[in-house]
């Protein structure tokens, strides 16, 4: 019998702190008094309202044990103790060593074997992708994806010359959240094709340097927003002839899920896959730019509002720093 896999499960474990866009501003300016920001901002650059804000003592381990356990508690889903592999594809980690994977499989009780995988924000696509090829080749049946961000904690609340501005803005627009997917063996195809792009001399636009590496000397998360679309080049036209490789188009697709890191980027990113912005569901407003779980948020609303149904043809466009681009299609 061939081995197929099947994304069957999306959960999101949203905090509950929040934070609007006006208690943003006022603390970047309390925090930055030599240079001017005009007020709103945020909302007019980046269509932001609020963004969530996890508790201080809560690591990216903690939020992705909350959105597995609230996956596991779905109907239908598979015993943690089924789990033969958990993947951690957050951008920020609990810590350096060890894998924060084995701190979330030690909070769930997990026995499996575990390991990180980081690509910016498509590192939750390059999961599926691997978790694709493993349970094809038959090394494991069902694969727990898991993510998690922090970054409100690296907002860039000073900055020395006006200069820096624009460069800091972006930090004020992330959200804290936690995912987690689940991959199964199936009997039918779930996962139809997946195609996966660079181009890494775009890396230096979107930067958080480790500390580590620069003698313990903390970095600050940097993006060139400009820079950063412009590493893009070329790869949405890859991205849109890599769909009808997979054998679909865009029209074909019950449910569209892109990465959201502003919404301005969103309708860009939409133009560049070839969908109308209506068809997206719009999570960036409410809750910033939560990286690798802007596409595994969108799922569990789908799945939520019962958008989407098994069966549906679904499609995942991701956008990220390095830059990268990638597409999974796949039957729900």
């Amino acid at each position: 019998m061939t081995a197929y896999s099947s994304l069957s499960h999306a959960a999101v474990h949203v905090p509950p702190g929040r934070q609007t866009v006006a208690e943003a501003e006022d603390r970047f300016r309390s925090h930055s008094p030599d240079v001017t920001l005009t007020r709103g901002v945020l909302q007019h650059m980046y269509g932001l309202l609020e963004r969530s804000v996890a508790d201080a003592d809560e690591q990216p381990s903690d939020l992705a044990a909350h959105a597995a356990l609230k996956l596991f508690e779905g109907p239908g889903v598979a015993a943690a103790d089924d789990i033969d592999l958990l993947i951690f594809t957050g951008i920020i980690a609990d810590m350096e060593e060890p894998a924060t994977a084995h701190v979330v499989a030690d909070k769930l009780g997990l026995k499996c074997p575990v390991f990180d995988l980081k690509n910016a924000c498509n590192g939750v696509l390059n999961a599926i992708e691997v978790a694709d090829a493993f349970i094809k080749a038959g090394q494991y049946r069902r694969v727990l994806i898991t993510t998690a961000e922090v970054s409100t904690r690296e907002s860039r609340w000073s900055v020395d010359a006006q200069d820096d501005v624009l460069t800091a803005l972006p930090s004020l627009s992330t959200g804290d959240m936690g995912s987690a997917l689940l991959m199964e063996a199936s009997e039918r195809p779930g996962v139809l094709g997946s195609r996966f792009f660079a181009n890494s001399w775009g890396w230096p636009a979107a930067t958080l340097p480790n500390p580590y590496a620069r003698h313990r000397t903390l970095g600050h998360l940097h993006i060139d927003s400009a820079q950063l679309v412009a590493s893009f080049e070329g790869l949405p036209h890859r991205l849109r002839s890599a769909v009808r490789e997979i054998g679909v188009t865009t029209a074909d697709l019950d449910l569209v899920c892109i990465h959201q890191p502003s919404v301005a980027f969103t309708r860009v990113a939409c133009d560049w896959v070839g969908v109308d912005v209506d068809r997206i569901q719009a999570t960036f407003p409410t809750h910033g730019n939560v990286a690798t779980n802007t596409i595994p948020l969108q799922l569990a609303t789908a799945l939520e509002s019962g958008r989407l149904q098994r069966g549906d043809l679904v499609g995942l466009f991701g956008f990220a720093s390095g830059a990268s681009a990638g597409v999974v299609v796949c039957s729900w």
